[in-house]
Order: structure tokens, then C-alpha cells, then sequence
């Protein structure tokens, strides 16, 4: 599962190698992506202040997706195979177990940012429906920027 976008091909264009430039696009979409998650709900915040409209304590949500991001790309994919040079604290269980609590988190968040977004502001029809929305494509934004930066990088290019 580490190299799934190793197949991903798109128009072959002479003028451009992009199996040299491939981490640097990965890092620098993954980084757009964070970006955006956080900007919105800085937006969402600046707009609602007050606590009636935008409960603040919804910023646990993009936390907890940041946290996870961090947790997802500490490991490294060879580590997590086996194949790294050092078997670290726990060795490649550990690495598995630290990869998978990571992405419970990381999707925890996301499920979360949904309840929000349902639960507080679709079902009770609230005039304001932004926050809610702002808070679930924080958490899209920052799970798929993770994705990104985990998958779609490789590792053949740092040797």
C-alpha cells in the first residue's frame, strides 16, 4: 500500500521528469492542503466569534487531525515493513501500532468534524451552517493532506 500512486500515470510530457520531482509535489500539495484546512477555520473563526454561533471548543477536532498527521508521518514505510536499518524503541510493531493510532485518529476526527457539522448545525437548521462546514473540511483538508504526504511520496529517492 506504500507505492499505490507508483502506478499513476499521466500524459508523458518530454519536457518534464516528474519521477525526480515527485516528493517535492507531494510535500508541496500535502503542504497546500493543511494549509487550506486551517485557514478555513481561522476564517470560521474571525467571522463567529461569539460562542452561540461557533462553539470553539470545536478546534479539538482540526488538533487531534494535526496530532495525527504528525503520527502518520513520523513512520517511515520502511519501517513499518521492516526493511529500516534500526529497529527503534518497539521495532516494527511498534511502528505498526504508532501507524494505526495514528490513523484512528486521524479518521476519529473526521467522523467527529461530521457529527459537528450534522448534529450542530444541519439538524438543529441553524441560520449559520459555515462553522459546521468549516469545521469538516478542516479535517478533510488535513486527513487528505496526510494521505498525501504519506503515500505519495517515495523512499527510493532519498538514498
Amino acid at each position: 500500500m506504500s507505492g499505490f500512486l507508483d502506478n499513476v500515470r499521466c500524459g508523458e510530457c518530454e519536457c518534464v521528469d516528474w519521477g525526480e520531482k515527485r516528493n517535492a509535489i507531494a510535500s508541496i500539495a500535502a503542504g497546500v492542503l493543511f494549509f487550506t484546512g486551517w485557514w478555513i477555520i481561522i476564517d470560521a473563526a474571525v467571522k463567529y466569534p461569539d460562542m452561540d454561533r461557533f462553539n470553539h471548543s470545536y478546534h479539538a477536532c482540526g488538533v487531534i487531525a494535526t496530532v495525527a498527521f504528525l503520527m502518520i508521518n513520523a513512520v517511515s514505510n520502511g519501517q513499518v515493513r521492516g526493511e529500516s536499518y534500526s529497529d527503534g524503541c518497539l521495532g516494527q510493531t511498534g511502528a505498526r501500532v504508532w501507524l494505526f493510532i495514528g490513523f484512528m485518529l486521524a479518521f476519529g476526527s473526521l467522523i467527529a468534524s461530521m457529527w459537528i457539522l450534522f448534529g450542530g448545525y444541519v439538524v438543529t437548521q441553524k441560520a449559520e451552517v459555515y462553522p459546521g462546514i468549516a469545521v469538516f473540511f478542516q479535517n478533510a483538508f488535513i486527513f487528505f493532506g496526510g494521505l498525501v504526504f504519506k503515500f505519495g511520496r517515495t523512499e527510493d529517492l532519498w538514498q
